[in-house]
């Protein structure tokens, strides 16, 4: 089945306790489309950088199968560049600069093509634009996902609560799960989101895994233990293309489904930690990501006799 994209294309320049970077690719929309490209070929993007963008950046993009007829280039504009810092837990990090550039004035534009998609991933950006984009699709999609962060609850609470009646999933950290619902009890912070529209909840723990909620069901994901964490930056975002790729390969949106997806969702996220940007992500093969699965699987299967 064919997945949407919207989101954010950019530069970044990183530093870790591990080394730093000059510019490289980034952004939401990026790391969403290369993680899902591992399990579905109609990966369509929807995005704009500035003149300043390379070619062989948008070739990296369609080597890996993405369609980018709805990446829009303005010629005499700046693509969006983030600078960032992290603390040496790696959980923590502090923003050097950010420079909207084209991404101030983002319409996004649904090409005609991508009209039929069955699913849609609304990679993290202003709330009214992800609304914009559902409100532009002729047909709505079989599912919607939705990333989004505390900035916008701090200054945008009303368009996000907007938006968030009309999506499937959304996917949010532990502590902006906390500061939409008030509540501190995951638990309950769950019932009170979903209260607000999504059927579907992903609390993501960083480290410490990921949480699956819908109605009164629950499935946790632990993270895996990884020797090295290199850079942390997207891995939240590989997890969604992993998740949503993998719910669009296999075309089952069911509660235990999505369980086997938040899987190759943590799966992907732990291979994007381990090298600068996207670097890691890049280059898998299928016997990597299968092999890594099975890490996942071994990790949480016991017996109790």
């Amino acid at each position: 089945m064919s997945l949407l994209t919207v989101g954010s294309v950019a530069f970044d320049a990183l530093e870790t306790p591990f080394g730093k970077t000059d510019k490289i690719i980034g952004g939401a929309a990026t790391y969403i489309t290369l993680s899902a490209s591992y399990f579905t070929k109609k990966n369509n993007l929807v995005a704009v950088v500035g003149g300043d963008f390379p070619q062989e950046m948008v070739d990296l993009l369609i080597e890996h199968g993405v369609n980018t007829e709805g990446l829009k280039t303005i010629p005499d504009g700046k693509t969006f560049f983030w600078s960032g810092r992290y603390h040496e837990d790696m959980n923590t990090r502090d923003t050097l600069e950010t420079q909207l550039n084209v991404m101030a004035d983002f319409d996004p534009v649904i090409p005609e093509s991508y009209q039929t998609t069955e699913y849609l991933m609304l990679g993290n950006t202003v709330p009214a634009t992800q609304k914009a984009v559902i409100e532009r699709m002729v047909k709505r999609p079989k599912l919607i996902m939705l990333d989004t962060m505390n900035l916008w609850m701090n200054i945008a609470m009303d368009d996000l609560k907007d938006v968030l009646t009309l999506v499937d999933v959304l996917t949010i950290n532990d502590e902006e799960a906390r500061q939409l619902s008030g509540d501190y009890s995951l638990r309950k912070a769950a019932q009170t989101i979903m209260a607000m529209g999504p059927k579907t909840l992903i609390i993501k723990k960083g480290e410490h895994g990921a949480l699956l909620f819908q109605g009164d069901r629950i499935f946790f994901a632990p993270a895996l233990p990884l020797e090295v964490v290199f850079d942390p930056t997207g891995a939240g975002d590989c997890f969604a293309g992993g998740f949503i790729g993998y719910l669009a390969k296999t075309d089952d949106i069911s509660f235990e489904n999505m369980k086997r997806a938040i899987i190759y969702g943590s799966a992907m996220a732990s291979f994007c930690v381990e090298k600068f940007g996207t670097e890691r992500v890049v280059n898998l093969t299928q016997e990597e990501i299968d092999a890594r699965v099975q890490e996942f699987v071994k990790l949480s299967s016991f017996e109790i006799v």
